[in-house]
């Protein structure tokens, strides 16, 4: 089925309970996201989508502080970052990579973001569940907030887990794209990436918005022209937004009511 006839499935009867913004290049669901991956799983048994870029929720709103702009500030994002303790975040986390796994074409790939709080246990159970590891990318932030204990180094990273559903799935990587972007050398694994600008919240923030350039190079990288990517925790929509300004198709989803308007905004808009 080609790309552009899924994303018109949101029209669909089985789909008719779902809040959802569309154009003829997207679908934004706004909805619990394993309840839409089970609905289209369900359609769609055999995987559907090209690329798959998570940034899951990392369970960090434990009210302690951290620095931002020289003043102290919470690190509570919201209930959906709440922890539910060890054994009930391993369970989302696992249901939710078990029907990306599903959901991925067999030459697919998908992408996960982290920190040290949470992506060792996705890379454990990503590696269960059959997924080959490519590539373990660190996002280095150039201006980190300090650390305010002076107990242990500052963090100045995020993990980025790149793989593919098997060791003998043949993935897109445009390696000589990639080479000429920088400046005819291997590109490596260690990307430099300044946060979001302005203009890149000029319609509202999200607490963990990723640069919109990160997002390019993910998809440049693992993507063709015409493949649809999907984001099951889209928050502010800046996959979309890379997506689209590339050619390629886009299907997202968000449970927090902000930021699904959030994220129909940019969308609606074009390249911010």
């Amino acid at each position: 089925m080609p790309n552009s006839d899924l994303l018109k499935e949101a029209t669909a009867d089985y789909q008719s309970s779902l809040q959802k913004y569309c154009t003829e290049n997207m679908v934004v669901y706004h909805a619990n996201a394993l309840l839409l991956m089970r609905k289209i799983l369900d359609k769609h048994p055999n995987g559907c989508f090209d690329m798959i870029f998570a940034d899951p929720p990392y369970f960090l709103s434990n009210g302690g502080f951290t620095c931002q702009n020289g003043q102290m500030v919470s690190v509570n994002k919201g209930n959906w970052d709440k922890s539910n303790g060890m054994a009930a975040d391993m369970e989302f986390y696992e249901e939710w990579l078990r029907l990306c796994y599903a959901l991925l074409k067999p030459n697919g790939t998908i992408w996960v973001c982290g920190t040290y709080h949470n992506i060792y246990l996705i890379g454990y159970l990503m590696q269960t569940i059959g997924f080959h590891t490519l590539n373990n990318i660190t996002w280095e932030k150039p201006n980190p907030p300090p650390n305010l204990s002076c107990r242990f180094f500052t963090h100045s990273t995020e993990t980025l887990l790149w793989a593919k559903k098997s060791k003998t799935a043949k993935h897109i990587f445009h390696y000589d794209f990639m080479k000429a972007q920088n400046n005819g050398k291997q590109m490596k694994c260690v990307w430099q990436f300044t946060p979001p600008n302005k203009a890149e919240k000029a319609f509202g923030k999200h607490p963990t918005q990723k640069p919109l350039a990160l997002l390019e190079r993910c998809i440049l990288a693992a993507s063709n022209v015409g493949d649809l990517i999907f984001d099951p925790f889209m928050g502010s929509g800046t996959t979309g937004v890379a997506a689209l300004k590339h050619g390629r198709y886009f299907c997202g989803c968000e449970i927090e009511t902000e930021y699904f308007e959030l994220a129909k905004k940019r969308l609606q808009k074009g390249y911010v």
